[in-house]
């Protein structure tokens, strides 16, 4: 069962904001520690939010794609001084290209996991508040692709399991029963797909969607939390970009790996980048504390 946080009723643009630092700073550093970071927050926080069983079913394809990347870079990545052993190629395996595949498999996690999280928080209508304004027609195609997936494989599952009752499931039969059954399965949702486009564009069309002079209806207000969060959030991120910047945290993979991981400098941005992932959690944590105390004051 999916637990939406209290950071998921924030404005959106501080969700927003939030998932644009995040997932830049888990994109553009190679850093080790902030590699691993990064993995381990977004794993606590999807945790949190869809729970275990979710998270477990999602890291089974992103460990076989992990370990695909760290026996495929070496392959192609000759670089470094430290060599283990030769390919029948003649090209060397070294110890620099498997940690380099690692930490590179580890960051391609941590964004997916990251991007797993954005689409509980940022739901369609909070992407069309930010973006309908300002570019419509691009903002609703993106909201609607986004929507797009988790709806077909809902409507996928709903028809497979009508089919399973019928005994005419993929699984069901002998190889050509089931390539027929999945065909079947296949057409239904191609029309299921096209239909629901249709009527989607009918619906917009008959709103006045895009229209110049057209009003909205909005929810959402920026109040005094929202500051709060926004501005924690910017001093947190200026103060990690200046310790990147100015070279506080060295390392290196090529020629040799070389890191300085132990220094305060280090250190500090660490700590800014745990606070920076643990924003959402601490709402909540401060949220419910709040709630409680209400409780407890009201018996």
């Amino acid at each position: 069962m999916e637990n939406i946080d209290s950071f998921a009723g924030y404005h959106p643009i501080v969700n927003l904001a939030y998932f644009v630092i995040v997932i830049a700073i888990a994109m553009f550093s190679m850093h080790p520690v902030i590699i691993c970071i990064s993995l381990i927050m977004s794993l606590v926080y999807l945790t949190y939010l869809t729970g275990i069983k979710k998270v477990i079913g999602r890291l089974k394809l992103l460990v076989t794609m992990t370990i695909m990347i760290i026996v495929i870079n070496p392959l192609f990545n000759h670089e470094g001084m430290t060599i283990l052993g030769y390919f029948k190629t003649g090209n060397p395996l070294t110890l620099e290209s498997i940690i380099y595949g690692i930490f590179m498999a580890l960051l391609m996690m941590s964004v997916i996991l990251w991007f797993a999280i954005y689409n509980v928080i940022m739901t369609s209508d909070k992407f069309i508040y930010i973006f309908g304004r300002i570019i419509p027609h691009l903002s609703l195609i993106i909201s609607m692709s986004l929507r797009y997936v988790p709806r077909f494989k809902e409507q996928f599952i709903r028809v497979r399991e009508a089919r399973r009752c019928m005994g005419r499931d993929i699984n069901q039969g002998n190889v050509f029963i089931r390539i027929r059954n999945l065909a079947a399965i296949l057409s239904i949702m191609i029309t299921w797909s096209l239909e629901n486009s249709i009527e989607t564009a009918d619906s917009m069309k008959s709103r006045g969607y895009g229209l110049p002079g057209r009003t909205a209806f909005s929810i959402y207000k920026f109040h005094k939390r929202d500051s709060i969060a926004l501005t924690a959030m910017s001093v947190c991120t200026m103060a990690f970009i200046w310790l990147v910047t100015n070279d506080k945290m060295y390392y290196r993979y090529y020629p040799v790996f070389e890191r300085n991981l132990a220094n305060i400098w280090s250190v500090m941005a660490y700590a800014l980048f745990v606070i920076i992932c643990s924003i959402p959690m601490l709402i909540d944590i401060c949220d419910s504390y709040r709630f409680k105390r209400t409780e407890i004051n009201v018996h």
